[in-house]
């Protein structure tokens, strides 16, 4: 009787370390993955490297990446609409620089068609103006290609009803909010540069820009003035301010 009790106990026991050994083994195991939604997704052309202003992109500066369908614009070129566009977009000249791995956008390109730097970067209608500056009158050489000016001019004026006094000197804004295309020869800063000297300026003007610029080239002095804008607005009437010279 009593070896039988000792039998139940040894057995009892044994079925309890298995069920607790079964137990946190259980425990032990990975809860199990929730399944992840996959986004859809295109294949957009970007930049391999960046691509500078006025360079003319070649096929190895382009490659394809994935990009969530929901955020990629309609501007951007999908390889499912365009699978060639890497050798349409070569020879392309930009108009604008890209950084690496930013979206190709056609409307940062331009064909050249075998003409030169200038005419392929001009929007339609617009004109390459260049005129003479020196450091005290372009701002010290702090405005770069690119960048948006005001063109002030500056003339001494004889005062007819006193003439022997001392001129005054009259100042007027003549264009406001002009693109600068290029210093000298050079469409872009170089290594970084954060100033450019140079002996003339580029500008990208109208028709009727272009003329009010040269009627008042000489013998006026112009000064440049950095836009406070650098996004295009709405041209101001000219500005008249009157002092008399030293």
């Amino acid at each position: 009787m009593y070896t039988a009790r000792i039998v139940v106990l040894i057995i009892a026991l044994g079925a309890g370390g298995v069920a607790a050994y079964l137990v946190s083994g259980s425990d032990n195991k990975p809860a199990p993955a929730e399944p992840v939604a996959q986004l859809p997704t295109a294949e957009v052309l970007v930049a391999k490297s960046d691509i500078a202003l006025g360079q003319t992109v070649r096929p190895e500066d382009l490659q394809w990446q994935t990009w969530p369908a929901a955020t990629a614009s309609s501007s951007f070129i999908r390889r499912s609409d365009r699978p060639n566009a890497v050798t349409q977009v070569a020879g392309s000249i930009a108009r604008a620089p890209f950084i690496t791995g930013e979206p190709i956008r056609e409307q940062k390109l331009v064909k050249a068609d075998g003409s030169g730097f200038m005419a392929a970067i001009l929007p339609t209608g617009m004109r390459a103006v260049s005129t003479e500056i020196a450091p005290e009158t372009g701002a010290g050489g702090f405005i770069l290609p690119n960048d948006r000016v005001d063109v002030i001019l500056t003339r001494h004026v004889k005062n007819p009803e006193r003439p022997s006094l001392p001129d005054v000197v009259v100042s007027e804004i003549v264009l406001s909010n002009i693109r600068v295309l290029a210093i000298d020869q050079a469409p872009k800063e170089k290594d970084g540069q954060n100033a450019v000297l140079g002996k003339t300026v580029t500008l990208e003007l109208k028709p009727d820009q272009t003329i009010a610029l040269a009627a008042r080239a000489r013998p006026a002095r112009y000064r440049w003035h950095c836009a406070a804008s650098p996004t295009p607005t709405r041209s101001r009437p000219p500005r008249t301010s009157r002092r008399d010279a030293a």
